[in-house]
């Protein structure tokens, strides 16, 4: 699979049911060429708009399942949403 085909996935966590975004970037091990982790856009500021200052970094571990439409992940999103 091609990154530009995976950025057009959209991402839902089978813990909460909630969709997350879709993927924007990803983490890649330089040593070994494997990805690390997906990056999600966190939620809006003000009620989902004007932007976020967070993001959800999640392991390609907690990945259950890529399907042509979505990514399935399984997470504590608390756990997985970092400041910048």
């Amino acid at each position: 699979m091609r990154l530009c085909e995976l950025r057009d996935k959209e991402v839902v966590n089978i813990c909460s049911g909630k969709r997350l975004g879709c993927i924007v970037d990803v983490e890649i091990n330089i040593c070994s060429g494997e990805v690390e982790a997906v990056i999600i856009p966190g939620p809006g500021k003000i009620c989902g708009f004007l932007g976020t200052d967070c993001e959800y970094v999640i392991p390609f571990a907690c990945i259950r399942k890529i399907g042509p439409d979505i990514v399935i992940v399984e997470i504590k999103e608390e756990k997985f949403l970092q400041k910048f």
